[in-house]
């Protein structure tokens, strides 16, 4: 009886190890092996748990710069040599991103705005108003915008305190000025910034949670019910500005004074050009991009500043001695080369988005293999910025950016035709918002906290963990720190 059980569970050992070696053969990708399906169950779970950005570090540090996984069940690369990534960037078949289509219906997402919208006809058609209120007349007057709404938001928290040290909500501050600065620029009509700054969290946390999750996972409304409240709770906000600034329009005696992206887009929804579901997901995501990713990023850049004294003192020279007195202006930002520098550098050292997400449209070939058509993509960039040409990748060092880097190695907001919309203006409003804060304040970390001993996520973008404590920095005028 045993040799008659033994030589079939030899045969079926036999013929699973020549299907497993037959399956590697074909696997010419780097990558953790099919293995009878468990391959793609791992690595899903892995995404699921880790989170995007940790998950993709994982996969590119264990098996190389050119990875396949699978989420979801689907063949996925993640990719960190720059030439692979700017294959990508530059290819009009890679406009499209993945997600689960029942959280991105929840979060607004689906085939309504531009950061995930898929369908690659009304993401065309979408964009243009964007790229019209980000450059032009609008990037002239961010600077200024900038400048007199971080102004104004120090002079009401600090006022009081012009001669003592002051602990400030940081986190929580930077947001306030981001989300007045986009609302002055693109919707201008009132609104209650801490109520809407929270939402905004909690939308984001709505986004970060969702956007992988399975199927199965929407079949228990009970589980997801809080989330998809988070994400109507802010698109009911949004409808209610949406509201008052058509009201306004309706009562302006001159319309081409309050003519902003807002307007633009409530035209073409008359116009029967755009619908409404869009033009409010379009509203909503040009007014999250302050709190949600630049007002981290801002915080990342200030904690840095109060490591290193020694880089606070020349940006601090070099503002005094290009705006002396008097606040800065467009005309000066071609002369803070150390800002600039300094900017790049923290978003290349301690990035918020350090990957984005496309989808081929079409077979292709990305540095020798080949991919088929709906291969999700994910350019690791957080990683090509430390493996790829920088003199100290693994320091924060403004010597890294001593001379012109090229183009193709360092990506903070991609480029080609799906390139972050909102590059120019977000170096300008990030200018300003550092330069009107450290003319006037000194910086330094709460409680010994730095960067290293932060708690962070690296799901959707890289930033702190806020679950447990509120994160602080004391602001010391310049006056009383020089005596």
């Amino acid at each position: 009886m045993g040799s008659r059980a033994t030589a079939p569970l030899l045969l079926f050992l036999g013929l699973l190890f020549i299907f497993v070696k037959i399956s590697e053969k074909r696997a010419t990708l780097p990558g953790p092996s099919f293995c009878l399906g468990i391959g793609p169950l791992i690595s899903y779970g892995r995404f699921l748990w880790m989170g995007i950005g940790s998950a993709s570090n994982y996969y590119n540090e264990k098996y190389g710069e050119i990875v396949r996984v699978w989420i979801h069940g689907e063949e996925t690369l993640i990719l960190s040599r720059s030439s692979a990534v700017n294959h990508v960037m530059k290819k009009g078949h890679y406009i499209s991103r993945f997600g689960n289509k029942r959280a991105l219906q929840c979060i607004g997402m689906n085939e309504n705005g531009i950061i995930f919208n898929n369908n690659p006809s009304i993401w065309k058609q979408t964009r243009p108003y964007f790229a019209k209120a980000l450059t032009g007349p609008g990037l002239r007057r961010t600077l200024a915008v900038s400048v007199e709404s971080t102004r104004n938001h120090l002079e009401k928290l600090l006022g009081g305190h012009n001669t003592t040290s002051t602990c400030v909500d940081i986190l929580l501050f930077l947001r306030a000025i981001t989300l007045d600065i986009s609302n002055r620029l693109f919707l201008r009509v009132p609104l209650h910034e801490g109520e809407i700054v929270s939402k905004i969290q909690k939308y984001f946390d709505t986004w970060q949670t969702l956007l992988l999750k399975p199927d199965i996972f929407f079949k228990f409304k009970w589980i997801y019910k809080k989330h998809e409240k988070a994400a109507q709770d802010l698109q009911d906000v949004v409808e209610e500005l949406l509201l008052k600034k058509q009201q306004e329009l309706q009562e302006a005696e001159k319309l081409h004074d309050i003519t902003d992206f807002a307007t633009d887009l409530i035209f073409a929804q008359t116009h029967g050009k755009l619908t409404a579901d869009n033009v409010r997901q379009c509203v909503l995501e040009i007014l999250i991009a302050g709190p949600d990713t630049m007002s981290v990023s801002i915080f990342f850049m200030l904690m840095l500043i109060a490591q290193h004294p020694e880089v606070e003192k020349k940006i601090v020279e070099e503002i005094q001695a290009v705006t002396g007195e008097r606040e800065v202006q467009n005309s000066d930002l071609q002369q803070l080369k150390t800002v600039e520098s300094f900017i790049n550098e923290s978003m290349r050292y301690q990035p918020v988005v350090d990957f984005t997400m496309r989808k081929a449209l079409k077979d292709d070939v990305i540095d020798g293999y080949p991919v088929k058509k709906g291969t999700n993509i994910i350019l690791n960039l957080g990683r090509m910025h430390k493996v790829e040409f920088f003199l100290k990748p693994n320091e924060f060092n403004l010597e890294n950016f001593a001379q012109n880097v090229p183009h193709r190695y360092f990506q903070p907001f991609g480029c080609g035709p799906r390139s972050c919309v909102g590059k120019y203006i977000a170096m300008v409003m990030m200018k300003g918002i550092l330069v009107t804060m450290l003319k006037r304040y000194r910086v330094h970390s709460h409680n010994g906290s730095t960067l290293e001993n932060i708690k962070n996520n690296n799901d959707l973008s890289y930033h702190p963990n806020e679950s447990h404590s509120r994160l602080r920095m004391i602001f010391t005028p310049r006056n009383q720190a020089a005596a």
